[in-house]
C-alpha cells in the first residue's frame, strides 16, 4: 500500500475505520518530520490535529471528521498538523474513501503544506486543492481497478470513475485478442444514473494502419488528443472514422478527449471522454489527467486479461483431466466439479471412476493441496498412479494406497494429498458392496431412500505424504437398495468461522432431505444448498445411486 501512496507525489496516509494510521508515504514522513514508525498505529486525530497555537482540536470541531464518518470525499484548509520537531504545519487537505483490501474500509488523507492560513475559510476551487482532487482521483482509480480481475467489472468501474466527474460521456473501445475492435461501452450520465447506449456499442471496423484521425491513432498507441465533431466532418478515411462521426452526431458531444489504453506489451484499446451538457471544452491539462487514468487502467486490464487467459487454459486443462464416467447396468452415477472462484478455475480436487481388470469398479475422490495449475498437474500425477496400481494389482484398497503413498513421495512434487479409494462389487442378489480406505479425507456419506444418513468413518488413516510406510486399514459395507453414496471434497463442507462438525451436519441434513430426488437433481441441489458462500475452495462431488432390490421388496422404512 505504501508503494501506491508514494506514487501520489504529495503527503498521504490511510486510516482504518477507527482512525488509526495503517499506511503512510515518504512525502508525509518528510512533511511531518516523523518516521513511519512514529505514525503507524497511532490515532491520526490525536497525534496530528492542532490549532494554530498548537493546542489539540476537539473531535467535535474537527473539519475532517464529518467526511470521515460519512465516508464521503471532502477538501478544505484551516488545519495545522503537529510535526515531529514540535512546530505546527499549516496544510490543505482532501479526504476520500479508500479500499484497503483485506484490512476493510479505510480513508485516504492527502495533504500538502500551505502558506500560513488566514482566519477566513479558503476557496475550495483554488489550484492546490484542484491538484489534491486530481491526486485523489488517481489514487481511487488505482484502488478500484486493481481490486478486480474481471475485465467487464474493471471497465464498469473505470466508467464510474470518470462519469460524471470529468465528462458527460465515456466511450471504451477494446482491442480483442484477435486484434478486432469492440466498442465495449458508450455511457451517459442522466440524472446521476449511468445509462448505456447499446445501439452505439458492439463491433467496430479494423484499425487503419496510417490514418491520422484521433481514435485511429489512439488505438495504434500513437498519441492522445482532443477532438470535436468537426474533426470527423471531412471525408472519412476508414470505417472507424464513419463510426466516430455517428458517435458525435448521436451523443451531441462538442468536445472529446481520447487516449490509448496501453498494457505492458500491447495497446488494449482507447478511452474517450465526451462533453455535451458542459459548455467547457477539454484542454491539454485534461488530456494529461486522462493519460494518467488510462495508464493505470491499462495495467489493471492487462492483469485481468492475463488472469482470464489463464482461466481459459485452466478450464481446458480441467476438462481433459476429469474423466468420463463409465456406464454400469442399474447403477446411477453423476459427478460435479466447481472451481475455486478466486483461483485460476482449476485446482487439486478430483474424482475418478473406472472398471478394473477383474471387472470390479474403482471409485476415488481426492484433493491435492493448492488451487492452481501446479495443483492440477500434481492431481493428474496422483490420479494416474492410483489408476495404474489399482489396475495392475488385485489388492485391497488399503494396499493400493500404501503403494501410492510411497511412490508419490519419491516420484512427484506433491507434498500432501487426501483421498478416499474404494472398490465396488455386485453380488448375485444384485446388491452392491463397498470396500474402502481413507487417507485423511472427509468421510463418505451414505443416505438411504428413507433419509437415514451415516458417515462411513471407518478405514481412516493419515494424509498421503505424511507417513508413507504406515499400514492402512480397510472397511466394508453393503449398500442398501436405492441408497445414495456421496463422496466429496472439503470445499463442500468447510467455511471460515464455522467448525467442520457444523459443515458435516449441514451436509447430512440437506442430503437426507434430497434422498428421493433423481440423482442429477440431488447433486445439483446439494451443491446449491450446502456449499458455503464464503468458501473459495474448489469442490468435487461423486454421487452413486444403488438400484432397487431384484425382488421389489421395500425397506423397513417403507413398510
Amino acid at each position: 500500500m505504501a508503494g501506491t501512496l508514494d506514487a501520489l507525489g504529495t503527503g498521504a496516509y490511510v486510516v482504518d475505520e477507527q482512525g488509526h494510521i495503517i499506511a503512510v508515504n515518504s512525502h508525509a514522513e518528510q512533511l511531518l518530520l516523523r518516521s513511519s514508525g512514529e505514525l503507524l498505529g497511532y490515532d491520526a486525530h490525536d497525534l496530528l490535529h492542532r490549532n494554530r497555537h498548537g493546542e489539540p482540536v476537539p473531535r467535535t470541531q474537527c473539519t475532517m471528521r464529518p467526511a470521515f464518518l460519512s465516508r464521503q470525499t471532502a477538501q478544505a484548509g484551516g488545519v495545522w498538523f503537529a510535526r515531529g520537531d514540535g512546530a505546527m504545519l499549516p496544510v490543505s487537505w482532501l479526504v476520500t474513501p479508500y479500499d484497503t483490501g483485506d484490512l476493510g474500509s479505510g480513508t485516504l488523507v492527502l495533504f500538502h503544506a500551505a502558506a500560513d492560513i488566514p482566519r477566513h475559510e479558503p476557496d475550495p476551487t483554488t489550484a492546490p486543492l484542484a491538484e489534491l482532487e486530481r491526486l485523489a482521483l488517481l489514487a481511487e482509480t488505482t484502488t478500484q481497478l486493481t481490486t478486480t480481475l474481471d475485465v467487464d467489472e474493471a471497465l464498469r468501474r473505470l466508467v464510474g470513475l470518470v462519469v460524471p466527474r470529468l465528462a458527460d460521456w465515456a466511450v471504451i473501445d477494446q482491442i480483442t485478442e484477435r486484434d478486432e475492435v469492440w466498442r465495449a461501452a458508450v455511457v451517459h450520465a442522466e440524472s446521476g444514473v449511468l445509462v448505456h447506449r447499446e445501439d452505439l456499442e458492439g463491433p467496430m471496423p479494423p484499425v487503419p494502419e496510417e490514418s491520422p484521425m484521433p481514435l485511429s491513432r489512439a488505438l495504434r498507441g500513437v498519441a492522445s488528443t482532443v477532438a470535436g465533431p468537426e474533426t470527423y466532418q471531412r471525408e472519412p478515411d476508414s470505417g472507424i472514422a464513419v463510426a466516430q462521426r455517428r458517435l458525435f452526431e448521436a451523443t451531441g458531444m462538442h468536445s472529446a478527449a481520447i487516449a490509448p489504453i496501453r498494457g505492458l506489451r500491447e495497446v488494449l484499446g482507447a478511452l474517450t471522454l465526451g462533453r455535451s451538457e458542459r459548455p467547457e471544452a477539454f484542454t491539454p491539462a485534461d488530456v494529461a489527467l486522462l493519460e494518467d487514468i488510462t495508464r493505470r487502467a491499462g495495467l489493471a486490464l492487462d492483469n485481468a486479461r492475463l488472469y482470464q487467459r489463464q482461466r481459459k487454459v485452466a478450464e481446458t486443462m480441467q476438462r481433459h483431466l476429469l474423466p468420463q464416467l463409465p456406464r454400469l447396468p442399474g447403477l446411477g452415477m453423476t459427478a460435479r466439479y466447481l472451481p475455486s472462484p478466486d483461483a485460476s478455475q482449476v485446482g487439486g480436487d478430483w474424482y475418478d471412476v473406472f472398471t478394473l481388470a477383474d471387472g470390479e469398479t474403482a471409485l476415488a475422490v481426492g484433493d491435492v493441496v493448492g488451487h492452481d495449475l501446479d495443483a492440477a498437474a500434481g492431481m493428474a500425477q496422483v490420479r494416474n498412479m492410483l489408476r495404474a496400481y489399482a489396475w495392475s494389482q488385485k489388492e485391497p484398497p488399503s494396499r493400493i494406497l500404501e503403494w501410492l503413498d510411497a511412490a508419490m513421495t519419491r516420484l512427484t512434487d506433491v507434498a500432501m494429498a487426501t483421498t478416499v479409494f474404494a472398490r465396488m462389487t455386485v453380488g448375485e442378489d444384485g446388491r452392491w458392496t463397498l470396500s474402502w480406505t481413507n487417507a485423511g479425507h472427509p468421510p463418505p456419506l451414505l443416505v438411504t431412500r428413507e433419509g437415514l444418513t451415516e458417515y462411513l468413518t471407518e478405514g481412516h488413516g493419515p494424509l498421503l505424504g505424511i507417513s508413507p510406510r504406515r499400514r492402512r486399514s480397510d472397511a466394508t459395507v453393503v449398500l442398501p437398495p436405492e441408497s445414495t453414496l456421496l463422496l466429496y471434497t472439503d470445499g463442500l463442507i468447510e467455511s471460515p468461522g464455522r467448525s467442520l462438525d457444523e459443515g458435516l451436519d449441514r451436509l447430512r441434513r440437506h442430503a437426507a432431505a434430497l434422498a428421493r430426488r433423481p440423482l442429477e437433481s440431488f447433486a445439483d441441489q446439494l451443491l446449491e444448498r450446502t456449499r458455503p458462500a464464503d468458501n473459495d475452495d474448489d469442490v468435487a462431488v461423486l454421487a452413486l445411486r444403488m438400484p432397487p432390490s431384484r425382488d421389489g421388496s421395500l425397506s423397513a422404512g417403507d413398510e
